[in-house]
């Protein structure tokens, strides 16, 4: 907290005067129930390889402002990952776990439970791309700069209607003069609530507010403006968040990738000839993708449970190492990780079949084609939309590259404004 703000006797004795103590407690309370009625359990479904509540979490750990950070929930897997990304869990009761529960009330019943907190940062799950910065920022405002309230919002550019009060009457224009329409580049874009969180003290929401006292926003790049409702705005925040979400101070560089023979690499589809020979099939665009992964100093390993002449051939054409005959593949794993020199972090995975589970588990980055195993597909981070031998790891490396080159991208530009009234 030193880092972000100057803290001084007379900056002290100001919070003492508003908090009625010179350490007021900061808190980030994410709302995250289990009865999401868009997207089922959409709190922790997975977006680019992290829960969807893990994004936030993250930043909200490494902005290293919070005195405690919370999930409220009635939901006991969404509890676990909470757990798993550094908060604490608040298990919210019946009565404010309806659809037609405000977050209002929901952040109310925390605070019954929690006389300490004097600050609440109401961070939303379904906008990942928030940042560290953004955080620390808002609540620069908050405790330096004295305001009550601090939301977010970014800027877009269009004219604003409203219905008309009854069915034979004109729309109404809100900020458009018909007679002088002017060029999209002659007029300032309108702020909008971005929804990415809510900071306000707890004098504020006794108010029955989230906003109120002296007011600020802090604009967002549009850039981090990702807002999660529908099944579309996950595939638009999918690729959002590879380039502009926050990955942690040490971001994942996947250096082995490690595919599984059957299920994945080949189609489990086998057919004998008439000298009784077995006969396998791959796809080309999955051996191409592999090369891609090679020409881009990413080292490939196949891992097999049995043993075929095919994939020891396709192995050997690749220059891959490939391990047959597997009865324990996650002790391989292991192996070939301490071989490397690689943390967990540094090690992808695609597997297939239920022996593939806890191999899919431990990598960093993990993934399954569409007719994986029921175990595999719950515990992949990404899952291809092509089967086993048809593609899958072709998409699966394109995700894979696509992070490598964010983790080096260093051109990230910090449009973060303040407005204040």
């Amino acid at each position: 907290m030193d880092k972000i703000i100057n803290i001084t006797p007379q900056l002290e004795s100001i919070w003492e005067r508003r908090f009625k103590t010179k350490t007021p407690h900061k808190c980030a309370l994410v709302l995250a129930r289990g009865g999401s009625k868009g997207i089922p359990m959409k709190n922790i479904k997975m977006l680019g390889g992290t829960p969807l509540i893990g994004w936030v979490l993250r930043a909200a750990v490494y902005a290293e402002v919070f005195d405690s950070i919370w999930v409220s929930t009635d939901n006991e897997r969404i509890a676990n990952v909470a757990r798993d990304y550094g908060a604490q869990v608040h298990y919210r009761s019946e009565e404010v776990s309806k659809d037609t529960t405000s977050s209002w009330e929901t952040v109310g019943e925390f605070l019954q439970h929690h006389p300490e907190v004097d600050i609440i940062a109401n961070i939303q799950a379904t906008s990942p791309c928030v940042h560290p910065f953004h955080i620390q920022e808002g609540m620069r405002m908050l405790l330096e700069d004295s305001y009550d309230s601090v939301f977010t919002i970014s800027k877009k550019h269009g004219f604003i209607w409203k219905e008309p009060p009854q069915k034979d009457m004109q729309p109404i224009n809100i900020n458009l003069d018909l007679m002088n329409r002017p060029r999209r580049q002659d007029y300032d874009p309108e702020p909008v609530e971005n929804g990415a969180y809510y900071m306000y003290t707890r004098d504020i929401h006794a108010q029955g507010k989230t906003q109120g006292g002296r007011i600020a926003w802090l604009e967002m790049g549009g850039e981090y403006s990702v807002d999660i409702y529908t099944d579309l705005d996950w595939d638009i925040a999918e690729e959002r968040l590879l380039r502009f979400g926050y990955h942690g101070k040490h971001p994942k560089i996947v250096k082995l990738v490690v595919i599984a023979a059957e299920g994945v690499l080949l189609d489990n589809h086998v057919e004998i000839n008439v000298r009784g020979e077995e006969l396998m099939s791959y796809h080309l665009s999955d051996v191409n993708a592999i090369k891609h992964m090679q020409n881009n100093l990413v080292e490939v390993r196949i891992i097999a449970e049995g043993e075929n002449v095919v994939q020891r051939r396709l192995a050997a054409s690749l220059g891959c190492k490939i391990h047959e005959n597997t009865k324990n593949k996650l002790q391989v794993l292991d192996q070939w990780r301490e071989e490397l020199g690689l943390t967990w972090r540094n090690v992808g995975y695609m597997g297939s079949e239920n022996t593939d589970t806890q191999s899919v588990k431990a990598a960093g980055m993990s993934a399954c084609p569409a007719d994986a195993h029921d175990d595999v597909q719950l515990v992949s981070h990404f899952i291809s939309k092509y089967k086993g031998g048809q593609g899958g790891l072709r998409e699966f490396s394109e995700q894979v590259l696509k992070v490598n080159k964010m983790s080096t991208y260093k051109d990230r530009v910090d449009k973060t404004t303040v407005y204040a009234k």
